[in-house]
């Protein structure tokens, strides 16, 4: 049994810089290793995952009976968030074996107690990233989405009364067809609306092509495909990296900074901190975003104060 503890002790296993920089540069080219097959995967897949992250807000603008479309202002904006978002998803997929890696040049420094308190709360910290993320993508993002557009929707166009024209009817009213989906066999210049996708769509050419509209009011919502990305990843980077707080709050008690009682005395003023931290952090707007992060920070914090009572402080 001690001799298997002597294993990894780092004092037992001195290494020369020039190692330590061999051991780097090899960890790295297997990180690489394992990132191209992953970023390769994502380059084919890439459409179906940008189709993913803009599900949100696809379904909050049919909520709203308005085209679900997004659109792009810069000839190079579809192609740049294409490999962005190719990218990014390969490094998530990748992720866990660049983190090995990574454990495994560092993991070779530490002594098996710090081995042992580093992987006991790995996992711990993955479910916590991933509820962050998952957090991020099925509440805030339709809520604050919801929020926003039909605020603008309820906005009405008020015209000078010189403007304002009053014309009646004609006898023969156009009226558009209602279709789920396409029509089977439509014919040139044919026009319906699909209420599968809350699209207006006419037949030119033998393609189908969509008719962008909106709601009749002042302020037309239009969304463009790089602000959006960046919303929803500067979201799930926020809430991904503050759902780790309950790990922070029991390392502060672990290691003696700050005690177990001062955590739960200070609470009204780490609460205050709190949602000043959410209104700084928090991206896109100051009210849904905010709260949708200040309460899970709440929650956390106590979760981090229940783990720091449950988990004895480090003997000194």
């Amino acid at each position: 049994m001690g001799e298997s503890r002597r294993e990894f002790n780092p004092d037992d296993f001195q290494m020369s810089i020039g190692d330590h920089l061999e051991d780097l540069r090899r960890r790295i080219l297997l990180g690489l290793l394992g990132l191209v097959p992953a970023a390769l995967v994502c380059l084919i897949y890439g459409q179906q995952i940008l189709a993913l992250l803009c599900r949100p807000l696809t379904s909050a603008l049919q909520k709203y009976d308005i085209s679900p479309q997004v659109y792009t202002d810069e000839l190079s904006d579809g192609f740049m968030v294409y490999i962005k978002l190719s990218f990014i998803a390969a490094i998530a997929i990748a992720g866990p074996w660049i983190i090995y890696q990574l454990w495994k040049f560092v993991g070779a420094g530490l002594y098996p107690s710090e081995r042992k308190y580093v992987t006991k709360y790995v996992p711990l910290s993955i479910a916590l990233l991933f509820s962050g993320l998952a957090f991020v993508y099925f509440m805030v993002l339709p809520l604050s989405l919801q929020f926003f557009i039909s605020f603008t929707a309820d906005i009405p166009l008020r015209m000078p009364l010189s403007h304002q024209v009053h014309a009646s009817a004609t006898t023969q009213p156009t009226f558009v067809q209602a279709v789920a989906g396409n029509p089977v066999h439509p014919a040139d210049l044919q026009m319906w609306f699909d209420t599968s996708q809350s699209r207006l769509k006419m037949f030119i050419g033998n393609k189908v092509r969509v008719i962008p509209f909106g709601p009749d009011n002042l302020v037309g919502t239009h969304f463009t495909l790089p602000d959006y990305l960046d919303l929803v990843l500067q979201l799930l980077l926020t809430f991904g990296l503050a759902f780790q707080l309950p790990l922070v709050v029991m390392a502060l008690a672990r290691i003696g900074i700050v005690e177990v009682a001062t955590l739960r005395k200070l609470r009204r003023y780490v609460y205050l901190g709190l949602s000043m931290l959410a209104a700084a952090l928090a991206p896109g707007d100051v009210v849904t975003a905010t709260i949708a992060l200040l309460v899970p920070l709440i929650l956390l914090y106590e979760l981090g104060i229940f783990l720091a009572k449950m988990q004895p402080k480090a003997a000194k």
